[in-house]
């Protein structure tokens, strides 16, 4: 099979980085390791490139690995598309995938989609128009938002309009998908998507399929990064200098500057808290240049969060994001027993679908603290491998940071070799490579025997 999977918001190779996040690790390392398997014979990320990006690399193809290609999408923007945009592209971007598609030399069997927005309806359109099979991961948050956001005497008229039109979206997507797979997480997940899209329950067996558990690619140390990981480790020796203690705590949190990632609300809560007295905050994430609004006003909001504390101030560490594999490398050099400092990794999201930068921190050995809501708790049991948090607010997730700094040291260590285990027995980027191509082999043969 030849196969192809979208990523239309942010960079593939920049993650952390305006609308950059965890996907393009996950679709980066996915795409190499589907290369790999015995049933795909070629991989097609597809992504866009705004009008500065064609200006200065007018390629459209490119390889990324070994049977694994990067096509562009070209967007008639002047900077990477927006979620808030896509709608005004989506004729345009239907319409460049159709001759992208069909003129690339070798036919594409099927394409998964994940995202209910107009991105996603674009690419499902150029499917139909060129023929491929469509699988597209559902999740209920559309349909669930409308009814946890607006259940009020006023709603916000603007922001129903546009929840409303993501249901819109998410229900054209599943009508028109040979398969769909739900979130990885269990049974709950899959019934409650055929609670919110009940014309699934009429396909029988071919209903909603559970997707196969996000997995990391294998951790491949370097050189180069073990400097450029020095390099950081410098920065917080320099922080933990300041305020002496003996093997300060250092809470960790990586990820795109974004509302959803509440790192404004993570400062916060480390204040009001108390938890600034007692250990070091790094938040590894956004772009070295802020530019992007999103960005700015992320930052605008964890200054203001800082302004009445001047000793939270001298112990947060915000850093630009880092390249995936110098995470990686970060985190283990912070979880090295040996190590100068206590570590330990939270995640302040609202929620995660599923959080590919929690499994990596647990594989890299810190104790994790992560959100109740989503998918996390799929795999974080709390007080056994982890700690789960309500991060709806700034007095819950304080409590949460509270009960991540009190682990005693030596239970900390057992909760995060538990964790480790569990990572690396179960979710690598391979075991999920292997289960999606069962999928997509079986959409394939479907068509084709449709066609006979």
């Amino acid at each position: 099979m030849f196969v192809a999977q979208s990523m239309l918001m942010g960079d593939l190779d920049r993650p952390g980085e305006g609308a950059s996040g965890g996907l393009g690790v996950l679709l980066g390392s996915l795409g190499d390791a589907l290369a790999r398997t015995d049933r795909v014979g070629g991989v097609l990320t597809v992504v866009t490139a705004c009008v500065p990006d064609l200006e200065a690399d007018p390629a459209l193809l490119r390889r990324r690995d070994r049977g694994h290609w990067v096509l562009r999408i070209p967007v008639d923007s002047p900077h990477p598309l927006r979620a808030d945009e896509v709608g005004r592209h989506r004729e345009a971007m239907a319409w460049w995938a159709t001759q992208l598609f069909t003129s690339i030399g070798r036919p594409i069997d099927v394409l998964h989609v994940r995202y209910a927005d107009d991105g996603s309806l674009a690419l499902a359109e150029a499917a139909r128009r060129a023929g491929l099979g469509l699988v597209f991961t559902a999740t209920p948050d559309p349909h669930r938002q409308v009814t946890e956001r607006h259940d009020t005497a006023a709603p916000d008229p603007v922001a129903l309009r546009q929840d409303l039109h993501r249901v819109f979206v998410a229900d054209r997507l599943v009508e028109r998908a040979d398969r769909v797979v739900g979130i990885a997480g269990g049974g709950r997940g899959t019934a409650e998507l055929l609670r919110y899209f009940p014309r699934l329950a009429a396909r029988g067996r071919e209903g909603v399929l559970s997707a196969p558990p996000e997995g990391i690619a294998p951790y491949r140390p370097s050189a180069a990064r073990a400097r450029r990981s020095g390099l950081v480790l410098g920065r917080i020796d320099a922080l933990a200098a300041a305020h002496p203690a003996d093997r300060p705590v250092v809470l960790l949190s990586v990820g795109r500057l974004h509302p959803v990632k509440q790192q404004d609300l993570l400062v916060r809560a480390w204040i009001e808290s108390g938890c600034h007295r007692e250990s070091l905050l790094v938040v590894v994430g956004g772009s070295a240049t802020a530019t992007d609004p999103v960005e700015r006003a992320m930052r605008a909001r964890m200054d203001e969060a800082l302004a009445s504390c001047d000793e939270a101030r001298e112990r947060l560490l915000l850093l630009p994001a880092l390249p995936n594999p110098d995470v990686r490398m970060l985190e283990r050099s912070l979880a090295a027993p040996t190590g100068r400092f206590r570590a330990r990794y939270v995640c302040p999201s609202a929620k995660e679908e599923f959080g590919l930068a929690v499994l990596e921190a647990m594989e890299a050995g810190l104790l994790v603290a992560g959100p109740l809501r989503g998918g996390v708790p799929a795999y974080l049991v709390d007080g056994d491998n982890g700690i789960l948090m309500d991060t709806g607010g700034a007095g819950s997730l304080g409590a949460g940071l509270r009960r991540l700094v009190q682990v005693e040291d030596d239970r900390a260590r057992a909760m995060a070799a538990r964790a480790q285990r569990l990572v690396r027995s179960t979710y690598s980027s391979t075991a999920m490579a292997r289960a999606l191509a069962h999928h997509y082999t079986a959409v394939t043969e479907r068509k084709r025997r449709n066609a006979l």
